[in-house]
């Protein structure tokens, strides 16, 4: 969640900064109820004030012989006053934390503003897109030619925005996230696995809910979500803790099994497997200290760009402007691989950082020694890669004029094969 304290301290500034976001926040009701709270601070501390001078007077007043009875009869008197305004300090406190868990991060400076992806801005461009010779098949056509997709399957034994993947067509998903998980290794990311589900809690700590509600999975008369993204489970594996500063940055890697009714979004994409209810990702996520996150985003970018450059697929980084936006990030970037069959760039990644929001969430802080004051972790998270995606840029990028798919170069250890032909 967004910080009280900057609130309280620059109300007007994050106000025109969350003015740039699309969508309509209260914040007007965070004033009245942090007045509302302040007063019932200020009546709390008086009571008690006075409470501490009456109570005093007891043994002078003993000593000396006095009645106490009616000195005693006020204190009880404030002793309940006290007692009354108790709930209804926790219940303004309550009302203050279900308001900002529905407003979404500030954006940062950086953020170009606009109100859609048409209005995302360009960091880069690397690879040259392939001129094909021949007309290029979409990889659910390929797929399907060559035996290794099969939707109408997965729709008889499931449903719609489901599929198998068969013989080499899982063999290479699989190919491709053991390769993605050991690039990751060696650039220091600890490997992961994670559970495929996840408490209210946890849901709540990384910002999918309440705001997500609708895209989840929900396993229904229990407390459990199916995970729409590692980045859950991970995030939360600190949630919390007391992290040591010398330890930061903690960086973190997980294959997953990802669940999403994709709400909303009813005839996109409805082919291939662009946009499934199931999908496989491999994701990294990153804990840093607070000074570090933007310098850390960076690097978090490059990391999940080096799996596109070492398959040579063409893709472009997106800066997402204040409308495209993710409810939790502070500033992201999308990773857009090209895809023939859309004849553009398709999103493969999105690398986002939350500076303190997930931290505020979840609870999770760090301390650079004993003696020092806590402070909310840093978290920043992207793909690296989304399988599916990665499956039908290889397909399509890598097509030959006799339908066959060949291998990345970098691939073929993990693939055992050269090429993908259409079984005889």
């Amino acid at each position: 969640m967004i910080s009280v304290k900057e609130l309280r301290e620059d109300y007007e500034k994050v106000v025109k900064s969350l003015s740039k976001r699309e969508g309509e926040f209260n914040l007007s009701l965070f004033k009245e109820l942090d007045e509302k709270r302040k007063n019932y601070i200020l009546e709390v501390e008086k009571l008690k004030s006075d409470q501490n001078k009456v109570s005093k007077q007891v043994p002078i007043m003993k000593k000396e012989g006095q009645d106490v009875t009616e000195v005693l009869k006020e204190m009880k008197e404030l002793s309940n006053k006290i007692k009354e305004l108790d709930p209804k300090l926790k219940s303004v406190d309550m009302e203050i934390e279900q308001l900002l868990l529905s407003i979404p991060n500030v954006p940062d400076d950086s953020v170009p503003a606009g109100k859609s992806d048409e209005e995302n801005v360009e960091m880069r461009v690397v690879g040259e897109i392939r001129k094909f010779d021949f007309e290029p098949k979409p990889h659910w056509d390929l797929g399907e030619d060559l035996g290794i997709l099969d939707s109408a399957t997965a729709g008889k034994v499931t449903g719609s925005r489901f599929h198998f993947y068969k013989g080499d067509g899982a063999r290479l998903e699989r190919a491709l996230y053991n390769f993605m998980l050991d690039t990751h290794n060696d650039n220091g990311y600890t490997e992961l696995i994670v559970p495929a589900m996840v408490n209210k809690d946890s849901m709540q700590g990384t910002g999918q809910l309440p705001k997500f509600e609708e895209d989840l999975f929900k396993v229904e008369d229990t407390n459990y979500y199916m995970i729409p993204t590692a980045e859950v489970p991970i995030t939360n594996f600190h949630r919390d803790e007391i992290l040591k500063g010398s330890d930061l940055p903690l960086k973190y890697c997980g294959l997953s099994t990802n669940f999403r009714k994709e709400a909303g979004s009813a005839g996109r994409d409805t082919r291939g497997l662009i946009r499934q209810h199931q999908f496989a990702k491999v994701e990294l996520v990153l804990f840093v200290k607070e000074e570090e996150s933007f310098k850390a985003l960076e690097e978090l970018t490059k990391d999940a760009e080096r799996i596109l450059q070492l398959l040579k697929l063409p893709y472009r980084v997106v800066n997402l402007c204040t409308g495209d936006l993710g409810f939790s990030s502070t500033k992201t970037y999308d990773i857009e691989v090209w895809l023939p069959s859309y004849n553009r760039y398709v999103e493969i990644s999105s690398c986002s950082n939350f500076v303190g929001f997930q931290g505020r969430r979840a609870n999770i802080r760090y301390k650079e020694d004993v003696k020092s004051k806590t402070k909310h972790v840093h978290t920043l998270n992207g793909s690296g890669l989304a399988l599916g995606r990665t499956v039908a840029a290889v397909l399509e990028n890598y097509q030959q004029e006799d339908g066959s798919i060949l291998i990345p170069d970098v691939l073929v250890p993990y693939f055992r094969k050269e090429k993908i032909e259409k079984s005889k």
